[in-house]
């Protein structure tokens, strides 16, 4: 429930930031003012809606499963695992083609 609040929290700040930084510039713009920063206050609103955001981003996930090689064997044969060949031998013409031909 809680991760909830959060991303809503998140996602009403970052809105919220949003608008205030479009009328804050339309009034600039408006009164013939050169186009400086934003304030800080809406700098401020967007970094706790982004903390916000990325901390119920992480909440909300599903918890972790463990991982390691005995549960992974469990789910595969040895035969599967070890059907690979051990060396692989890439030959190609490259040799063939920039030498220097011999003329009979």
């Amino acid at each position: 429930m809680s991760t909830h609040v959060l991303m809503l929290l998140c996602v009403l700040a970052l809105l919220h930031a949003g608008y205030s930084a479009y009328e804050y510039l339309s009034r600039l713009k408006a009164l013939g003012l050169p186009q400086e920063g934003l304030p800080k206050d809406i700098a401020i609103e967007v970094l706790v809606g982004a903390l916000f955001g990325i901390v119920g981003a992480a909440l909300y996930g599903l918890p972790l499963k463990q991982i390691s090689w005995a549960s992974e064997m469990r789910q595969h044969k040895i035969d599967e695992m070890d059907a690979r060949i051990g060396f692989a031998s890439y030959t190609h013409r490259g040799r063939n083609l920039f030498s220097k031909a011999q003329k009979e």
